[in-house]
């Protein structure tokens, strides 16, 4: 009976110490998860401000200033547009000045 019972006091200590490793892992994972989603709640929040921040810079008052301001472009108009004909087969086009012939 001595050996039963030493035997059971052995488990019962295995299973304590197992259940208190367990408990603490559980903690740990829980304090993680937590943790997580502390930092989805703020990336979500920063994602949302940058698409804002996105939409403001991208309207088309904004992105014509920036054309005009910084690449130097203006408005097409008659009185700076280039024609290009095309020259159909069989058909004799002229050379253009100062090309050699």
């Amino acid at each position: 009976m001595t050996r039963l019972n030493l035997l059971l006091l052995i488990a019962l200590l295995f299973s304590s110490v197992y259940l208190v490793r367990v408990s603490h892992e559980s903690r740990t994972l829980f304090a993680d998860l937590d943790k997580a989603q502390g930092e989805e709640r703020l990336l979500d929040s920063e994602f949302e401000r940058l698409r804002s921040e996105k939409q403001s810079q991208a309207t088309p008052l904004r992105v014509e200033k920036a054309a005009r301001e910084r690449l130097k472009m203006v408005p097409a108009s008659p009185a700076v547009t280039e024609y290009v004909t095309v020259a159909r087969a069989g058909s004799a086009v002229p050379a253009p000045p100062g090309a050699p012939r």
